[in-house]
């Protein structure tokens, strides 16, 4: 293959390295595309995503109800503690809505939330065929311009990196090691999600009962190569987007259908049998990113999501059926739990439920628990009415928040704070900068359209 000539390289082919690599297109480069996986495995994580959050007015694209900027922003602030880049969070909430009109201009479709997709049919916009079919829109848009190719199987493996200045990389293309040159590059490449040896580093043995609900190519390679060059980070290696999966799930790639949302609709005990945190404390988009975290903090990185038949129906169900039992004692016994403990669990968080819970499921319903420690804040009613339902969880890491810190025109950044001089980011391996504590459904795929947009402009200038 040409090896130089390239004006733009972008490593990756997700969402944000797509959108990076149209724009740069359509802004006459020549542009590369080293996707790492074969091309039936193409696009990272966001081929298991569904939506975007923007914020809008009443009437926009559909939408029956507002979602204003400065609640976007507050909800951003809230789950990330009030600790990511203001500037670039302040960009993402007034720009959202361009980023669903510049994925419209390309071909997206669009369709209503569905009856259970849990609190975002007011805040989100979802993708019709969900992110496979972005994809495939992008890329056969992609298809058009002479002036972009993309090559499969082609793994990045060095950066050469001199005075700030990206000079060539070299990647194993089918087997084969090539040295690419160009004028700039754009890593739209990930996190490190994938690579059991960093997570290791930073999470120790409960790595080993980790599950990767998201691509198995993530490997971090590009992310550890800047570092190495003398990039800043930002984020912590023992952070990210993790949530609840069941157990039975797959090591890698199990995606959207492996997360587990009956948390809220009953208890959450370890192995032990004991409760270990607030599982109503908050609306499903605001906090079902931090529970994996949780779990993965209690021994043996397990725990099981205990409801009654009340629920059952009340969620989107996932991939795999639930232990059921008529009885607390049998069903404890199903998942290796002591009954006598499980039991007590369950009593004293029943005679702490609400006499008359209400149960309203809108929002939070401010039905907590009374004297029981963690308290549930929403949705406390007791779990009296068999048959009883389990489902076994592990924690289910999507995508690391420790990634490279970028300026406002998406420019990776060195130590000293001054922007490598042609040498961009987009994606998860820059969404850091925005969040890097808890997340926001949707959010994910309007920071990479942004920032990708944004990446493939500035690199064309």
């Amino acid at each position: 293959m040409e090896t130089s000539g390239y004006d733009i390289v972008v490593v990756g082919a997700g969402n944000a390295a797509l959108c990076s690599a149209i724009t740069a297109s359509e802004m006459g480069k020549k542009v590369l595309v080293l996707e790492k996986a074969p091309e039936n495995q193409r696009g990272g994580n966001s081929k298991f995503t569904r939506n975007f959050r923007i914020a809008h007015e009443k009437g926009w694209n559909g939408f029956t109800q507002e979602y204003s900027g400065d609640e976007f922003l507050s909800d951003i602030r809230k789950v990330t503690s009030g600790i990511s880049s203001s500037e670039m969070t302040r960009y993402v909430v007034d720009n959202s809505g361009e980023a669903v009109n510049w994925a419209s201009a390309h071909g997206t479709k669009w369709q209503k939330a569905l009856r259970s997709t849990l609190h975002l049919d007011r805040t989100n916009l979802f993708i019709l065929g969900g992110g496979k079919a972005l994809l495939n829109t992008y890329f056969r848009y992609l298809g058009k311009f002479r002036n972009c190719r993309i090559v499969y199987d082609s793994e990045l493996i060095k950066m050469n990196v001199e005075n700030n200045t990206f000079q060539s990389l070299t990647a194993s293309i089918q087997g084969h090691n090539v040295e690419i040159k160009g004028d700039a590059v754009i890593l739209g490449s990930g996190g490190f999600e994938s690579n059991l040896n960093i997570l290791r580093e930073a999470w120790g043995d409960a790595t080993d009962n980790f599950i990767i609900r998201g691509t198995s190519q993530n490997t971090g390679v590009p992310l550890m190569e800047m570092i190495r060059h003398g990039a800043a980070s930002v984020g912590e290696k023992n952070d990210g987007h993790m949530v609840g999966v069941d157990a039975r799930s797959p090591k890698y790639e199990g995606g959207i259908v492996t997360r587990v949302d009956s948390v809220i609709f009953g208890i959450v005990v370890n192995k032990f049998a004991k409760r270990f945190f607030d599982e109503g404390y908050d609306i499903w988009p605001k906090r079902y990113a931090i529970s994996g975290k949780l779990i993965a903090r209690q021994p043996d990185q397990i725990a099981f999501s205990i409801f009654d038949s009340k629920s059952w129906g009340m969620f989107i169900p996932p991939l795999y059926p639930p232990i059921v039992e008529n009885s607390i004692e049998t069903l404890a016994d199903r998942i290796g739990l002591n009954p006598d403990e499980l039991r007590k669990t369950v009593t004293e968080y029943n005679a702490a439920c609400p006499e008359a819970p209400g149960f309203d499921f809108s929002g939070l319903d401010g039905h907590g628990t009374g004297n029981i420690e963690p308290a549930k804040s929403n949705w406390a009613r007791r779990i009296d009415t068999p048959p009883f339902y389990a489902y076994p969880l592990r924690p289910g890491l999507t995508f690391t928040y420790f990634g490279l810190k970028v300026d406002s025109q998406s420019r990776v950044t060195d130590v000293s704070g001054n922007p490598f001089n042609n040498i961009w980011a987009a994606g998860e391996i820059m969404a850091g900068n925005i969040l890097n504590n808890g997340y926001l459904g949707g959010l994910g795929m309007t920071i990479g359209t942004l920032f990708g947009i944004t990446a493939g402009k500035e690199a064309s200038s």
